[in-house]
């Protein structure tokens, strides 16, 4: 060990020469990169080599290794307090991942990579790196005949929007098989999250009413039709890949963000559009399209993906993320959530019209 190595060489360096400081070096290194038992250990350890080479040239008493002894001490003192601070971080920043990763089991729960009539691939990516979950939302459910998507992006980002995530996956996982059309679930969807959201508070003072919200598109895609019906809560248009054709599917009249429905009159009719067999829906949020490089340019989604369109989800799910990695050359500023949906050929398996979950 260098610490080891200092007194040795002293024993063979003329007089006028010491090696003391460098035991500094391996102090240094302990508290930066192990943890406290050990940084202690180290700066004993580098206590003992000085008093070593003092006994060694006779010196142990004299004024100069008297002060290194006391340099070297106070020295460690401060390196094993932000030591044990570090450590202190660290548990806490485990314990914040193990929450989040609890809550994301609970609320995010893995979606299926066949579910009805479409093979799905998808993508989460929190922009607090801390946590596992953010402002972002997602779900799948199954009823007969039928699967129904999810996905949203609550104001804000982050561990505080998780509030509002349980809001509306609750309302949506709840209210999904009691509705037969999609008209009569956005309504029950909107009036449920309007509710809670009012009944709520998240203790911020400067916060007031209608500040909170949640934009969503919901999506219906049936077993045995070849189309698809969205109802968008103001949410960023899905995209439709036909072939080489890519189709954003813009609501003419989208309804208000979930939470803000009182603000106007609406009849959550559900746009309808062919989803053939080969046909893919990208479902995103914000956090994709809203990516800047360093330019400040936006990340083109649209245009990238046309190159892409005859990938299967998964990859395509890989492709866009690594290219959007790419493009803001860093972490991501927002939540981001990405949905890649194909629509499949042949009938559906009997059993999935008799299976009623939701993941």
């Amino acid at each position: 060990m260098p610490i080891v190595a200092v007194p040795v060489a002293d024993r063979f360096l003329p007089p006028d020469i010491h090696l003391a400081h460098l035991l500094v070096i391996p102090l240094a290194l302990a508290a930066a990169f192990t943890d406290t038992r050990r940084t202690a250990f180290t700066a004993l350890l580098a206590l003992a080599a000085l008093i070593v080479a003092g006994v060694e040239r006779s010196m142990l008493s004299t004024e100069n290794v008297l002060v290194q002894m006391s340099s070297l001490v106070l020295f460690s003192a401060p390196l094993l307090i932000a030591t044990r601070l570090r450590e202190r971080h660290q548990r806490q920043l485990a314990m914040v991942r193990l929450v989040s990763e609890a809550a994301q089991s609970v609320l995010l729960r893995p979606l299926p990579r066949r579910a009805g009539a479409v093979s799905l691939a998808s993508t989460y990516v929190a922009a607090e790196t801390e946590a596992r979950i953010g402002g972002d939302l997602y779900a799948l459910v199954r009823v007969p005949g039928a699967t129904l998507v999810i996905i949203g992006d609550a104001r804000g980002k982050g561990l505080a929007a998780i509030g509002d995530i349980e809001t509306v996956l609750g309302a949506f996982r709840f209210n999904v098989h009691r509705y037969s059309t999609l008209s009569g679930l956005a309504a029950a969807l909107e009036s449920d999250v309007r509710w809670d959201l009012g009944q709520t508070h998240r203790g911020d003072p400067d916060e007031y009413p209608g500040e909170r919200f949640i934009t969503a598109a919901v999506l219906e895609i049936p077993d045995d039709q070849p189309c698809a019906r969205l109802i968008s809560f103001g949410h960023m248009p899905p995209l439709l890949l036909d072939g080489r054709h890519v189709t954003p599917l813009e609501v003419s009249v989208p309804a208000p963000p979930l939470g803000l429905g009182a603000l106007t009159e609406t009849e959550h009719a559900p746009l309808t559009f062919p989803f053939a067999p080969g046909d893919r829906l990208v479902l995103y949020t914000d956090g994709v399209t809203e990516a800047r490089d360093r330019r400040g340019s936006f990340y083109p989604l649209g245009e990238r993906v046309t190159a892409w369109a005859d990938q299967h989800p998964d990859a395509l799910v890989r492709r866009i993320g690594a290219d959007l990695r790419a493009h803001t050359g860093g972490p991501l500023a927002d939540d981001m959530a990405l949905i890649v949906l194909r629509r499949e050929s042949g009938r559906v398996p009997a059993r999935v019209f008799e299976n009623r979950w939701d993941s």
